[in-house]
């Protein structure tokens, strides 16, 4: 629970200062969380040629509704900017954003659960969205400490159990992270077929070095190095995901999950978050989606977070993955090109906007 305190501190806080205490860093995030004012974003309407999701009587059925494009995301004050400017990126480009529906995972462990819905509701009157919470104690005995103290956040492995958190009814969700704009009609991505034995599809990149992924000691041994054996095994990025829940909740993937945690605890297999546990049970066996739906990696490594260009091709969504996010930088003045892109999409009421 400590981690992930001072993992959620560190977010808000530009400067180190060893007089500081945590629990002053911990008042300090959530007095910016409380602070901040969000416009009300335009209502979008459906082309002519979309179901109606409205003339359900009851608005659970709709939230069940297989005509909907449903989607997934995290909601913590950390990334509440960025996770604004998605959903407002979502439904500008989408042709039905009326049957999207939003499901928001939040962390239980924290009090400021009911504001960020209250925030959401308030900039998004019409939108179609319920909050879930997510017990961090699930997971919090099973993380280990990455590269980056962001990725150790208990919320960041809330991807993994989106089956058992979402209702039963809800059988095909897109997983978005919040650092990340849409460009293009959701439910381009939301039809990816799957084949039979396929549970989600991602953009994979096979070109990346797949064996940095984990350690010497994964593939010094003679049983674990044998596990992407006869798999194609590509690197995919986990922020940007269409996952067949039913084909989830049948086969038991979350259980597998955690298997690799729970071995990861016991030695050290890989190094990166959440990502590798995915790598190990998916990779080789998802279906591909187009690059252009994932251009990620502009928030440079994560170390640095310098800028970054496109990759050649075109694009239907643009990822801020790595350490630079483009509200920071553009709030310190140093941003990159492409944050000029993320701008458009940003809901922050600024302090001359609040007084005007």
């Amino acid at each position: 629970m400590l981690s992930f305190l001072i993992s959620f501190i560190l977010l808000f806080t530009t400067t180190t200062n060893a007089t500081i205490t945590t629990s002053e860093r911990l008042r300090e995030a959530l007095a910016t969380a409380t602070t901040q004012r969000f416009k009300e974003a335009p209502k979008f309407y459906n082309s002519p040629s979309c179901p109606d999701l409205n003339n359900h009587e009851h608005t659970a059925v709709a939230m069940c509704s297989d005509e909907a494009v449903h989607v997934a995301m995290t909601l913590d004050a950390a990334y509440l900017r960025g996770s604004m400017a998605a959903i407002l990126s979502v439904l500008q480009h989408s042709s039905c954003p009326e049957n999207v529906i939003f499901h928001f995972v939040s962390s239980s462990s924290t009090s400021n659960s009911q504001l960020l819905q209250q925030i959401i509701a308030t900039s998004f009157p019409y939108l179609k969205f319920r909050v879930y919470p997510f017990d961090d104690s699930a997971v919090a005995g099973l993380i280990s400490t990455s590269i980056r103290s962001a990725l150790d956040c208990p919320l960041n492995y809330a991807r993994n159990y989106l089956a058992n958190i979402l209702p039963t009814c809800v059988r095909r969700v897109v997983y978005l992270d919040s650092d990340l704009i849409l460009v293009d009609d959701i439910s381009k991505l939301a039809s990816t077929p799957l084949g039979p034995t396929q549970v989600l599809a991602a953009p994979e990149y096979c070109n990346a070095n797949f064996s940095s992924y984990f350690t010497p000691t994964f593939w010094s041994n003679p049983t674990l190095s044998l596990t992407f054996e006869n798999r194609k095994a590509c690197y995919f990025n986990t922020g940007v995901m269409v996952i067949d829940l039913d084909k989830w909740r049948s086969g038991g993937y979350t259980e597998r999950i955690v298997e690799w945690m729970e071995l990861q605890k016991r030695m050290r297999i890989y190094e990166l978050g959440s990502l590798p546990p995915f790598l190990l049970v998916f990779a080789g066996n998802i279906a591909a989606v187009d690059h252009r739906w994932n251009q990620h990696g502009l928030g440079g490594d994560n170390f640095r977070g310098l800028c970054r260009d496109l990759h050649p091709g075109p694009v239907s969504l643009l990822h801020w993955s790595g350490k630079g996010k483009p509200w920071v930088r553009l709030d310190a003045n140093r941003p990159c090109p492409l944050d000029a892109l993320w701008g458009p999409y940003d809901l922050l009421q600024t302090p001359f906007a609040l007084e005007s």
